[in-house]
C-alpha cells in the first residue's frame, strides 16, 4: 500500500510564507508525476501545481504562478510546495497526489491514483 503524508501547513499572514510536503512511504511504486491541489469548503478540489518525477518539468495554476514553486526530491521521496507571497484566497486545504501512468494532462485529478489525508493552509489578510 502506498501513502502520502503532507505536513507544512498552519495559519499565516497575508505576504508570508509556508512550505508544504508530501513524503510517500509503503511499498516502492513507480511514478509519472506528483502533484498538489487544493480545496475549500462546499467547492471542487483543483489543480495547483505538479511535477514530472523522473524530468522534474512543473506546471502551474495561472494564479499561483511566480508565487508558487514545486519541487521535489527523489532521493527522499518527497515532492514539496514552497508557497510565497500568500493571499487569503489561497486558504484551503492542500493536497498532494501521485499519478502512476503517464498522462498529458497533469492538472485532471482524475489520472491521479494516491492522494494524502491533507494539510489546512489559512491565510488571514
Amino acid at each position: 500500500q502506498v501513502q502520502l503524508v503532507e505536513s507544512g501547513g498552519g495559519l499565516v499572514q497575508a505576504g508570508d510564507s509556508l512550505r508544504l510536503s508530501c513524503t510517500a512511504s509503503g511499498r516502492t511504486f513507480s511514478r509519472h508525476a506528483m502533484g498538489w491541489f487544493r480545496q475549500t469548503p462546499g467547492k471542487e478540489r483543483h489543480f495547483v501545481s505538479a511535477i514530472t518525477w523522473i524530468g522534474g518539468s512543473t506546471y502551474y495554476e495561472d494564479s499561483v504562478k511566480g508565487r508558487f514553486t514545486i519541487s521535489r526530491d527523489t532521493a527522499k521521496n518527497t515532492v514539496y510546495l514552497q508557497m510565497n507571497s500568500l493571499k487569503p484566497e489561497d486558504t484551503a486545504v492542500y493536497y498532494c497526489a501521485a499519478m502512476i501512468r503517464f498522462h498529458a494532462n497533469l492538472d485532471q485529478r482524475t489520472y491521479y491514483d494516491y492522494w494524502g489525508q491533507g494539510t489546512q493552509v489559512t491565510v488571514s489578510s
